[in-house]
Parts: C-alpha cells; structure tokens; sequence
C-alpha cells in the first residue's frame, strides 16, 4: 500500500499483482462535459488489464430526479454482483486523472460495507504514460452475488442538513472551486443558484492531490485546517453531486477522522431548492 495512506496503492504494488485471484480493478471514470472527455470510450479503447468499468449514472438511483444518487442496497447489489465483485475482493478502483471520481467508487464500495478497497494513485492517465500494461481486450466477466452490508449512518439527507444549517451540529466541508463555492462562478447545472450553505467551509477537491495522487498526511492536515475544518468535530461533505465530495471524505478517513457523512444530494439539491438558505462570497 502506498505508504502515507491506508486507503491508496501504487502502481507498482498493482502491477505486481495483475490477474491475481481476488484482486478485483474497477475502472471509475466519469468525466464533467467541460472535460470533454468519454469515459466509456476511453475504457473500451485501453484499460488496465482485468478492469471492469462501473458506470456512475448507470449504478445511480433510477427513480432519484438528481444525478448520481447513492442507489438502495439492493441495485448496487445487482449492478455490482453483475460486474463480477464480491464484497470479499480487494477492490482497486480508478479513474483517467487519479483523483476525480475514483473517491466517489471508493466511498460507495464502502457504505455498502466493503472495507478492502482501494485508489490508485495517478490513475490510469500516468499509468499509460508509464508505459505499464493496458489492452482493449474486453474483461471476461463471471456474475456473483454481491452482499451489501449499508452503512446509512454514512449519508446526510436533505433533512439532516436543513437542520445541521439551522443548529451547527455538524461542519460542513465544501469540495467545489473557490468561485463555484462563493457564487462568483456560474453553476454547471441549469436552475441552480450560485453560493454556498451557510456556515460551510471550503475545501476543493483539487487541493487534495498532486499530479493525481493524494497529498501526504501532514500536507492534507493544513489544506483542511486552513479551510477551517476542525478534525475533532464532525463533518459533512458537500460538492456538486455528490462525487467529489468523497474526495474530502477519503483525506478526512486518511487522518483519522471518522464521525463524517457525506450529503449525496449536493449543491445540486440544495441549490435547486427555493426554501434553501444560500450565501455568496468566501466564507
């Protein structure tokens, strides 16, 4: 395992053991329409070898109306026990960049109670460049049942954070840009106001990592405490739609923190909402 981090691996220690039983990689990807970038494509083009692709809109709540909501049990169940993953392999997810929407499949495999799961560090992009092994060659795929064990103690609702906005139970640590989080950005999604919950603090996802890798512990202690996140109290994790919130939560469950939850609704929710207090600037 890479060495600052219980919840990363490196390239080389997944190299070494390409096509070992058990080892289950997971290819993450999901990409904004800014990054003008097709995951799909990308995997049915070059994938590490034995990569499964896990679609995030296809593994979403079907009857939610917001984008890439946490699915019951049972449909991730289906969808990953079709994919061929046991709740007993261990789990090596990534995505193009390294440190995007590989947190989001590692914090979903573990609400659902999979414990063995991991990020590669740098993701597929630097293992391409690297020139490590890839093909196009279509996974062979043996169907299994997947036992989901759900931690919903995990994930904040709507509910939960009208009432953590009115009480301050709870902090509320905010992975979008700067601008997005101070409402000098406009919001990707048409409907949705600019600004931020109140009282929330912001931690872009973006300051986390470095060349697609997670920061170092003592590193990720100052962008957190520098953003006003006091890592002996709660915390809930926001972003837009839920998927690079877990990027804060994974550097939160790297430095011990574990009385966090994360709003899978997002600023998506909050933002669409008209009874929804908003605020704008830095903090």
């Amino acid at each position: 395992m890479a060495e600052d981090s219980p919840f990363t691996i490196d390239a080389d220690w997944l190299q070494k053991r390409l096509g070992e039983p058990g080892l289950t990689i997971v290819d993450a990807s999901w990409y904004l329409p800014a990054q003008k970038r097709d995951a799909r494509a990308e995997y049915d083009a070059a994938h590490i070898p034995g990569a499964r692709f896990l679609d995030h809109d296809a593994i979403s709540d079907p009857d939610s109306p917001l984008p890439h909501t946490l699915p019951s049990p049972q449909h991730f169940a289906q969808y990953v026990g079709a994919m061929g993953i046991s709740a007993d392999d261990t789990i090596v997810v990534y995505d193009g960049p390294g440190f995007f929407s590989a947190p989001r499949a590692w914090w979903m495999f573990r609400v659902m109670g999979v414990f063995q799961v991991y990020i590669l560090d740098g993701g597929f992009d630097r293992w391409k460049a690297a020139g490590r092994p890839v093909t196009a060659e279509p996974t062979k795929i043996a169907p299994c049942v997947f036992h989901a064990d759900f931690d919903a103690a995990r994930v904040a609702s709507l509910a939960d954070m009208r009432r953590i906005v009115e009480t301050g139970e709870s902090q509320i640590a905010d992975a979008r840009s700067p601008g997005r989080f101070a409402g000098t950005e406009p919001e990707p999604r048409a409907g949705v106001r600019s600004g931020h919950m109140p009282g929330a603090r912001n931690a872009p996802f973006s300051a986390l990592a470095e060349d697609g890798e997670l920061l170092s512990k003592d590193r990720l202690r100052k962008v957190i405490e520098d953003a006003g996140i006091d890592l002996s109290k709660p915390v809930v994790t926001s972003c837009g739609s839920g998927v690079t919130a877990a990027a804060i939560t994974l550097a939160l469950e790297t430095l011990g923190h574990t009385d966090n939850r994360l709003y899978d609704g997002s600023w998506t929710e909050w933002g669409g909402l008209g009874d929804t207090p908003v605020e704008t600037g830095k903090d």
